[in-house]
């Protein structure tokens, strides 16, 4: 399992399934590779940097975990951080995300955003 790193295989992974949770967005693309990658994005309006750092921890500690077992295999897999993550008991988001996963596995993503104008 390896992390990205290139801003074209986040927004890469932008375009495939999103599956939105209270604590984070799940995405989760074909890299047309045999490996399973991970990704982990926290902008700053979630807060400043030690929040946003220990909440990335976070994230990558449960990607982790979780990855290997439930995680689609040959699948980029992005976890973009939102407000209410940061305050979330660490059992809840990992059942969020096994759940995220598993539905992502089923193919039952979150309906597409509507553009901006």
């Amino acid at each position: 399992m390896s992390v990205l790193r290139k801003r074209a295989d986040f927004l890469a992974a932008n375009r495939g399934l999103r599956i939105a949770r209270p604590g984070f967005v799940l995405l989760a693309q074909p890299n047309g590779r045999q490996d399973m990658r991970f990704g982990i994005t926290v902008t700053k309006k979630i807060g400043n940097a030690v929040v946003r750092n220990r909440m990335k921890r976070r994230f990558r500690e449960l990607l982790r975990d979780l990855l290997p077992s439930a995680g689609l295999p040959a699948h980029d897999h992005v976890l973009i951080g939102r407000e209410g993550g940061i305050e979330r008991d660490f059992a809840k988001l990992r059942e969020e995300l096994a759940m995220a996963l598993s539905r992502a596995a089923a193919g039952k993503g979150d309906p597409p955003r509507r553009p901006r104008k």
